[in-house]
């Protein structure tokens, strides 16, 4: 059996998720109209900064933290009505992490091209 490989699944994540420039996500983050949800590791974020207005979920835990019937769920944390736009460093994991959610029966989720990477050269503010 050939089993796909990482880039594979990530090239079909591209073709079946949303994908949104820095500009749609930052008119999206101003109008209140998401959740910026950052699914970098805590060291890259210790080590690159991370984007005000942001909320930080591990990629290991988007699953369990964002599904009401988890365990782990974390009340407030969302704003499940919301879209839900995704970011991890460069765009990869981001389209695995949105595609997850959409298979989970979330309608509003995008991601960002590029990752933090295109977001530290655009007008998110980085602290």
């Amino acid at each position: 059996m050939a089993i796909k490989s990482a880039q594979q699944l990530v090239q079909e994540a591209y073709t079946e998720v949303k994908t949104i420039n820095t500009d749609q996500a930052l008119t999206l983050v101003k109008e209140n109209k998401c959740n910026l949800i950052d699914i970098r590791d805590v060291r890259e974020l210790e080590k690159e900064g991370r984007v005000e207005n942001s909320v930080h979920i591990p990629r290991g835990m988007l699953e369990f933290w964002i599904d009401p019937n988890s365990q782990y769920f974390k009340e407030g944390k969302l704003d499940l009505d919301k879209e839900m736009v995704l970011f991890c460093a460069a765009g990869a994991r981001s389209a695995l992490a949105a595609k997850a959610l959409q298979d989970m029966g979330f309608e509003k989720v995008s991601h960002v091209e590029g990752g933090f990477g295109a977001i530290k050269q655009s007008d998110f503010k980085i602290i």
